[in-house]
This record gives structure tokens, sequence and C-alpha cells, in this order.
């Protein structure tokens, strides 16, 4: 199912970036919003989202549902709710939970090695970009929401917004718990999102995300965190998948990528 906004802007794919610190080739989806060309002059800001082959309404990306999230984002923009953003897609490579994990055996200071040392310079130095703090988010779903969460507690400094949208906080034991241990004094923006039947049995480990989500949220509410810097969302009947995640998508941009104070639409 594809949103019925026209999509506008464009995506550009490339197959074989390199990454230097896993020694693999992956696969970027980089959409431009329609306002990159016809506002030459104009920098953007720059939304990174994991599981890049799930989130674009395109003939490229997967064949089922997506998040749709460039007709998502024009549309907004075209309803002055947000300010067009760049968005790069990263595709996973064939051991998801290993690369989005930073514990039991996970790589995700590998794969957060090649998001802060090439990907991100790639992008600034390529694009024309906003490469501040709060001009930089992060969003994924499930071991990308909990790999979203990661980054923003190691690199406060680099991702001012962070999307940890059904995020899979059971995993190791609760461990994000532990990790997140402090606020991180950078202003950060963190949207936790989760849907009420999110409630499943994995190789008979039984995995319910409402309860964790929402003592993860009242973990950062405990350490500081305000409401202007932290937003819950429970979404009634919603499950965990690209369906859900796509409907939801539109109230969940509106909150994590909505304009700094003074900032200019046009």
């Amino acid at each position: 199912m594809y949103l019925n906004t026209k999509t506008m802007g464009h995506i550009h794919i490339i197959r074989d970036f390199y990454s230097f610190a896993e020694q693999v080739n992956r696969t970027l989806r980089i959409f431009t919003p329609d306002a990159y060309d016809r506002q030459p002059d104009r920098r953007f800001p720059v939304l990174y989202m994991f599981d890049g082959q799930n989130i674009f309404s395109d003939p490229e990306s997967a064949v089922y549902d997506t998040w749709c999230a460039n007709t998502t984002l024009e549309r907004l923009v075209s309803e002055l709710t947000i300010q067009p953003w760049i968005i790069v897609g990263i595709d996973h490579l064939p051991n998801r939970i290993e690369e989005y994990s930073p514990w039991i055996g996970g790589r995700a200071h590998l794969t957060a090695e090649f998001l802060i040392n090439h990907l991100k310079p790639y992008i600034d130095r390529t694009y024309r970009t906003l490469p501040e703090t709060e001009n930089t988010a992060v969003m994924g779903s499930s071991m990308g929401g909990l790999f979203s969460l990661y980054l923003g507690k190691t690199y406060p400094q680099i991702f001012g917004r962070i999307g940890g949208i059904s995020p899979a906080l059971m995993l190791a034991g609760g461990q994000m718990f532990y990790y997140w241990d402090r606020h991180t004094r950078f202003g950060s923006k963190i949207l936790l999102y989760v849907g009420s039947k999110e409630q499943y049995s994995f190789y008979g480990v039984g995995l319910d995300y409402v309860p964790i989500t929402q003592d993860f949220y009242n973990r950062l509410k405990q350490l500081g965190y305000t409401d202007s810097e932290l937003h819950f969302v429970l979404a009634e009947g919603e499950i965990h998948h690209e369906t859900s995640w796509q409907k939801q998508l539109p109230a969940l941009m509106t909150w994590l990528l909505a304009p700094q104070a003074n900032t200019s639409f046009f």
C-alpha cells in the first residue's frame, strides 16, 4: 500500500558504497526533496534511516509495504508542517541482528564507525547539508530503533534527533537501560514509539514491546529529560510491521523533525 501523494524529489541509489570499518560494500538510497532542486542556494538537514530498502515509495524499494518516507515528507512540507529534509536510507546487511546490536556478539560499534567516519562526511561533502547536531537525525525500527538509541547515547554531539520506533529494548536483558545512565546534556529530541499490539513469540521467546518501551520512557524521564526533549507514542491497535509505521509516520516526523525556532520553510 502506498500513499496517494505524488512522489517528488529524487532517490539516488548507490549499490557499492564501501564501508572501511566493516570491509563490505553497502547500498545507500539518498532522497533529495523537491526543494533541493528548486532552491539551489539552500542547505538541508539530514535524516538517516535504517533498513533502507523498506523506507521509500519507489520501484527499487521493497516489493511489499514500505514506510513511504519520501512521499510522507513531501506532503508534510507542502502542508508547512516541517521543513524539507534529505533522507539517507542505509540497507541492512545479511546479519541484521549483529549489525545493529551493541551487545551479545554484535558489531554495532563498527556500523556506527561506518556512519560517523565515512557515510556522514560523504553526505556532508557531496550534498548541500546542514551538518550541525540539531540538523542531524537518525531513525529506525525494531533492531534499527535500538541502534538509533545507541547512537543517540554514544554520539549525542552528532545526532540531535533520535527516533526509536518499536525498539528491541529487550535485547541482552535490557542492556540499554544500563547503558543510558545519564542525561547527555546535548538537548537531544528523543522519540519513542510502540504499537499496542506489539506482542510476539520469537523462537519461543515472548516479546512484549509495550511495557519495556514505556519503562524506557520512564527511565529517561527519571534522568531529567523534559517533555520538549522526549516524546512517547503508544499507537492503539498497531502491530510490529511497516504498514503500521507507514500509517504513524506523519505524526512521528512532525514531532521529531519540527523546525527550530526562527527556521524558515522557504
